[in-house]
């Protein structure tokens, strides 16, 4: 009994120092925190209390910026450029309301897919942005030039949120071939909705966003996190196997002195 009762608390000991490992927020991670307060603030129309966030995001990029992962030029560009919009919306007078969101949410995307490895968060805006899509796709089959003007700019306006995120996870080169369609697109609407031929363009790019959506990685779980399930599980096995053979010998023993008592 008393071996059973220390092999539980030796679980428990090492699960404790694991656990802690895994949950250990990271200083990008804290970033990724700060970001998401902004954005709330903003949703809730506390712009000043949104503008503090982004002062404390800058305050603290700068101090842990020695011990974040290295990061390149092009992601420090992106963080800065999007950071100077999102304080735009905090502080903007006359900003309409889902600029502003628009315009914190670009961010929060930003610190995530710099803050994290498995899948980003800009991967859930798929349904939305390809919706928009298929409405203009749509409408310009039909010949319906208003709603493809509208829909069509929506799908822009969307694209424009995940953008700067997208550069941050992808090749240059697919972005690069996403962006010549979408501004061809864009600069000939006219002759796209009235040239059957032109309307190919759509359809390519509609591959292109599917592509683009179904390449991205499925989520996995953090290394420290599948480490800890690994070890503790390792540890149970072991224990439940040990306990088993345990009681199977107790049981063997008790036999053999049954056996014993009967043939005396």
């Amino acid at each position: 009994m008393k071996k059973k009762w220390f092999l539980l608390f030796a679980i428990f000991i090492m699960i404790i120092p694991l656990s802690v490992a895994a949950e250990t927020e990271s200083p990008m991670d804290k970033l990724d925190d700060i970001s998401d307060e902004a954005l709330q603030m903003v949703k809730f129309h506390r712009y000043d209390d949104a503008k503090k966030m982004l002062d404390y995001f800058s305050d603290t990029f700068e101090s842990i910026s020695v011990t974040v992962k290295p990061l390149t030029m092009d992601e420090v560009r992106i963080i800065n450029s999007s950071h100077d919009e999102a304080m735009e919306a905090a502080v903007s007078p006359d900003m309409k309301h889902e600029e502003r969101i628009n315009k914190l949410t670009k961010f929060r995307l930003v610190i995530d897919a710099i803050a994290t490895s498995n899948q980003p968060l800009w991967t859930e805006m798929e349904d939305p942005i390809r919706t928009a899509f298929h409405q203009a796709k749509e409408a310009a089959v039909s010949g319906n030039t208003a709603d493809f003007h509208s829909n069509f700019n929506m799908f822009l306006s969307l694209y424009n949120v995940i953008y700067p995120s997208m550069k941050i996870d992808l090749p240059a080169e697919n972005i690069q071939r996403l962006d010549a369609r979408i501004k061809f697109i864009d600069e000939y609407r006219s002759q796209i909705i009235q040239d059957k031929d032109g309307q190919q363009e759509l359809d390519k790019l509609d591959a292109d966003l599917e592509k683009l959506f179904a390449n991205i990685e499925d989520d996995e779980a953090d290394p420290s996190l599948w480490w800890v399930i690994i070890s503790t599980g390792s540890i149970i096995i072991m224990t439940l196997s040990y306990v088993g053979w345990r009681k199977y010998q107790g049981e063997k023993d008790l036999k053999k002195d049954r056996s014993r008592e009967q043939k005396d």
